[in-house]
């Protein structure tokens, strides 16, 4: 059984101790706070920083804290940062996660123009809050990979390579990274010939091949370079479309 809570803000300098425990202990930084009195520990990771195209996604994953004592579901044993593992593992991990009774967890992600708007670091931080802020319960910390993130609603802790340190934060690379794979497979539907089911936006030789010849389409982010150094043609070749599963 869980125990009760203490303040979160309190209980920081006990997540900042199980950073550099070795990679193998996967659970340790979540074990920690669920023992100091946190239950609900939210894991959270982006997908989609980089690309030329297409949304930033964000997704927080909140293990049981029952899982203290018990132990992780043997399932999870190999799950790992989502760059780690192949497409058919992350989609195997991401049905398990996503299905399994006891985890909950959340998804979000940020459109191209509001990336072009505020930038895409905060876009990024936009999508982990919105996806933090689906989660019932509320959590109470959250784990993060990489570096701290200031405008985080919550008390959190960064973990570098934390989606290679944490359970919690693997599971989040694992549910961004396929919901971008699948969101970019559709576009790739939509937009023929950028290759967007291949490369996912980033940007390969031939997605800028791609583009040389047939200039940007509505999903590509206009504040990357190479479109603003002027270096590409800037009007739309494809009229806009409603993203998909609109």
């Amino acid at each position: 059984m869980c125990s009760s809570i203490t303040t979160a803000r309190a209980l920081a300098p006990a997540a900042s101790k199980c950073i550099n425990r070795p990679a193998q202990e996967r659970l340790s930084c979540e074990r920690e706070l669920w023992r100091k009195g946190l239950r609900f520990v939210a894991g959270v990771d982006e997908a989609g920083r980089g690309p030329l195209a297409g949304p930033v996604v964000a997704a927080a994953v909140v293990l049981p804290c029952a899982w203290a004592e018990a132990g992780l579901d043997p399932r999870l044993h190999a799950l790992n940062d989502s760059k780690q593992l192949t497409e058919a593992q992350r989609e195997e991990y991401y049905a398990l996660l996503t299905a399994h009774p006891d985890i909950r967890f959340a998804i979000a992600s940020v459109a191209v123009e509001v990336i072009d708007r505020i930038n895409i670091l905060q876009a990024t931080h936009r999508a982990m809050n919105q996806a933090l802020a689906q989660l019932q319960p509320p959590p109470e910390y959250a784990l993060v990979d990489g570096r701290p993130v200031k405008s985080l609603a919550l008390p959190h802790a960064a973990l570098v390579k934390g989606d290679a340190r944490s359970y919690s934060i693997a599971g989040a690379s694992v549910l961004a990274k396929v919901t971008r794979d699948r969101l970019m497979r559709e576009w790739d539907r939509r937009y023929p010939g950028y290759g967007f089911a291949e490369h996912k936006g980033y940007g390969t030789p031939q997605h800028l091949a791609a583009i040389q010849i047939l200039g940007p389409c509505p999903i590509h982010r206009r504040s990357f370079a190479p479109f603003r150094s002027g270096e590409m043609e800037l009007p739309l070749t494809l009229p806009p479309e409603t993203p998909p599963g609109d």
